[in-house]
């Protein structure tokens, strides 16, 4: 599943001509291109798909909305480890089998 997912800007910088911000998604820090919202700023939120922000959005609405991405697991759906989610629901521990 891809999810729209509320974030919080923490740094912007331009990088080969195009916008870029260091959003924090939970806990998750992910690079973002800002290209849709030019004028967002560090400390703001946004809705983030696919790696674009795409609307801006209050605090208390993206804290909701984070937490509740949460209690549901979707932030470890969206954002965890694919080679050790795929290992998970194959029934083996990642950890284990890389020391072997």
């Amino acid at each position: 599943m891809c999810l729209a997912v509320p974030g919080k800007v923490l740094d912007i910088e331009e990088r080969d001509g195009t916008r870029m911000a260091t959003v924090d998604f939970g806990g998750v820090v992910k690079e973002v291109c800002l290209e849709y919202l030019p004028d967002l700023r560090v400390g703001e939120y946004a809705i983030v798909h696919v790696g674009f922000a795409l609307q801006r959005l209050d605090e208390e609405s993206a804290r909701q909305t984070l937490e509740l991405f949460a209690e549901l697991g979707m932030l470890q759906e969206e954002f965890g480890d694919a080679w050790e989610m795929a290992a998970a629901e194959a029934g083996r521990d990642v950890v284990r089998e890389a020391g072997q």
